[in-house]
């Protein structure tokens, strides 16, 4: 689960907000005496800089913010010129509720200021209908969103966050110097540097998880990176039998050698920002080192003797392969497109494509009611349009505080929405007493509300988040109050309104949670873990197949059907591990455990095909032995798989596979490769097999 930002970042935050809309409320309201602009100068810093999550610091938010600014006017423009009826604005409301709640497909950097923009559209679309305020609310909009970025900037923009290739970087330099001198790097500090290299462990706003060439191809490094981290930690921990010494060969130290090296060089490269050298010498030490064991497994007088040695050099083949993709991989992220394809293609497929339909994959990938963004999506802009629509039909004063009820409020699972709502109706009926008494305490004595309004948004933006949704809502009520007070006026009975409405949102975002997938991710995640078990079990028998051709350049099998179950699998993961403890009671499957299935067989299927020599005149019973286990094993994901979206516990399977190759072949070493792969699959089901406990 990502944590929330800090004390620090939230004083922060509050002061930047409180700056920024003050100056922006004051200056229009009594300096140019429009009282419009003033009120749009006020949300805007308000939904950009507390509603809306823009990731990273200073300048980045500073510069994310000021590329709202154009679909921010576009969004007030269409929602002034849609206020002409109920009708048309509960269908702009549903188009747009639904677009910008869909752009999380994009990444955290796009993602982040879309409740922000939603406000801003409901604010504008609206009853009175009034085109001709259009110039003042965009004015007072473009003021907000300019001084917000400029206290940003300049008004305690906080430490810079550590980019993602400063973190590939460090990564790197200390998987060489582990691979040079294993002694000297401790297995807590590998293992550190990897669940460093989580995405949940990296700032929002550095997180490559955008669907562009770039962000694609640094994920697919620190994945590989992480790999490379955890084949070392591995081998660190595994040591030879009491008084043996591991049989160790000149090529593998001179493959070891340039793994280090080209580790270095990338991670130089990384910290200067320049393009790192390519990978073709790593590439031609693989190879050579591919056909070294093989001429060596054809010469060699006692094969069974040494069966240990062609499985360490297996894993040092692992580690130099994982190097070659990460380097690889970081190349591609600094290069612009390539006018022709990478080899291995199944590994870059994204490295010849263009833009535009890199983008269209990501979102016809979740455009689908499978994907929880896709859900997400639907459900917020079904309780926008209904609230548009009650808000509209009954005429409620100040009717946009439904709308903002149902956006804030609404949560992923109908448990954790009456949560938020039991909270924030308790804090808005305490917030609503003490506005109405200020009201009547202080009736028109405007300059006490301006004198009040600067202190009590600090207290609100400062306090709210820290305290919780009673408190924040609460404080909030008494901030709308002062600031409605100065712009027309308000007696008493803006707080009643206020509780009306905060009531009304609060019953439509429940309806919507209780009609609208009520449970959030966890039948979603127990039912895309199944479909991605099932396509890793179709997987094997392919990639193994692949490999047994007869052919002198196998061509590795389709993986990006698994891909694409991975993504939706990993974005419902990530939505339940962010819900409440109550919304995931009795789900004890392994989830994590069938992610990392998933990662193993998809890195095998593409690299085994394309790294190893290929395999010609197989044994029979070799060749018997390992069809039978990729048979099997796509039994074992498919029974797994059923489990999860049944109310049985799976009977107790097959045990993992054993050594297959007791007897001398050339294809030896090719074949000791696919041995481990297989093995280590079947390992991993027997876990997760072992998790999988009766669906509550």
């Amino acid at each position: 689960m990502t944590p929330g930002p800090g004390g620090a970042a939230i004083l922060r935050r509050s002061i930047q907000v409180t700056c920024s809309a003050s100056v922006g409320f004051y200056t229009f309201l009594y300096g140019l005496q429009q009282p419009v602009a003033a009120l749009y100068a006020l949300f805007t810093p308000i939904a950009l800089g507390l509603l809306s999550t823009i990731p990273g610091t200073g300048r980045q938010q500073a510069w994310i913010t000021l590329r709202t600014l154009p679909f921010g006017v576009v969004l007030v423009a269409l929602g002034t010129a849609l206020a002409v009826s109920t009708a048309a604005a509960v269908v702009g409301m549903l188009i747009v509720g639904f677009l910008l709640s869909f752009t999380v497909v994009a990444g955290p950097r796009t993602a982040g200021p879309a409740p922000g923009l939603q406000l801003l559209y409901i604010l504008a679309c609206f009853p009175p209908y009034a085109p001709q305020t259009l110039g003042a609310r965009l004015t007072g909009g473009a003021v907000g969103v300019v001084l917000l970025s400029l206290c940003q900037v300049f008004v305690l923009s906080g430490p810079p966050a550590t980019s993602y290739r400063i973190v590939l970087a460090d990564a790197l330099e200390t998987a060489a110097a582990a691979v040079v001198h294993p002694a000297r790097v401790s297995v807590a500090r590998l293992r550190d540097l990897s669940e460093g290299m989580r995405l949940s462990q990296v700032s929002p706003g550095e997180r490559p998880t955008g669907p562009g060439r770039r962000d694609r191809a640094l994920a697919q490094a620190g994945a590989a990176v992480r790999r490379v981290l955890d084949q070392l930690a591995s081998r660190s921990t595994t040591s030879a039998p009491p008084g043996t010494t591991p049989r160790t060969d000149r090529s593998s130290a001179v493959l070891r050698e340039r793994v280090a090296r080209t580790c270095e060089d990338t991670a130089a490269a990384l910290r200067a920002g320049e393009r790192p050298p390519t990978a073709d010498a790593l590439d031609g030490a693989i190879r050579q080192f591919q056909a070294e064991r093989i001429r060596r497994a054809a010469d060699q007088g006692e094969p069974g003797a040494d069966t240990d040695v062609l499985r360490r050099q297996a894993a040092e083949l692992t580690l130099a392969e994982s190097t070659w993709i990460a380097v690889t991989a970081v190349g591609v992220s600094t290069a612009g497109r390539r006018t022709s394809p990478l080899r291995p293609r199944e590994l870059f497929w994204y490295a010849d494509l263009p833009t535009t339909q890199l983008w269209a994959r990501r979102i016809v990938g979740n455009a689908t009611h499978r994907s929880v963004w896709f859900q997400n999506a639907v459900r917020v802009a079904c309780g926008l349009a209904i609230a548009r629509l009650v808000a509209g039909t009954l005429d409620l004063t100040h009717g946009f505080w439904v709308l903002l009820t149902v956006l804030t409020l609404g949560r992923t699972t109908v448990g954790a929405t009456w949560r938020a709502v039991r909270q924030a109706l308790i804090g808005n009926l305490v917030g609503a007493v003490a506005a109405g008494a200020l009201l009547i305490a202080l009736g028109r004595h405007l300059d006490a509300y301006a004198v009040l309004l600067v202190p009590g948004m600090l207290i609100a933006f400062a306090l709210g988040p820290r305290l919780g949704i009673a408190y924040a809502q609460g404080l909030f009520t008494l901030v709308v109050t002062l600031a409605f007070a100065q712009i027309t006026p308000t007696n008493w009975r803006l707080s009643e309104a206020r509780i009306v409405d905060v009531v009304t949102g609060s019953v439509i975002g429940l309806l919507c949670g209780l009609l609208a997938w009520p449970a959030g991710a966890r039948k979603e995640v127990h039912r895309t873990m199944a479909g991605l078990l099932r396509s890793c079990g179709t997987l094997v028998p392919d990639t193994v197949e692949a490999l047994l051709a007869p052919s002198t350049a196998p061509s590795p099998p389709a993986t990006l059907p698994t891909l694409r179950h991975l993504r939706l699998a990993e974005s419902a993961y990530a939505q339940f591990r962010s819900e409440p403890p109550t919304a995931w009671e009795g789900a004890q499957a392994d989830w994590h455990g069938v992610l990392v299935v998933a990662y193993h067989t998809v890195l095998g299927a593409q690299r085994l095909p394309c790294f190893e020599a290929p395999l010609a005149d197989v044994p029979p019973d070799a060749c018997a032995w390992v069809r039978g286990t990729a048979a099997e094993l796509t039994t074992d994901a498919d029974r797994i798989a059923t489990c999860f979206t049944s109310d049985e516990r799976p009977a107790p399977g097959r045990s993992p596979p054993g050594p297959p190759l007791p007897e001398h072949h050339p294809a030896m070493p090719t074949l000791i490769d696919l041995e481990v792969w297989l093995t280590a699959i079947g390992h991993q089901l027997a876990r997760i097999e072992d998790s999988v406990g009766p669906k509550a």
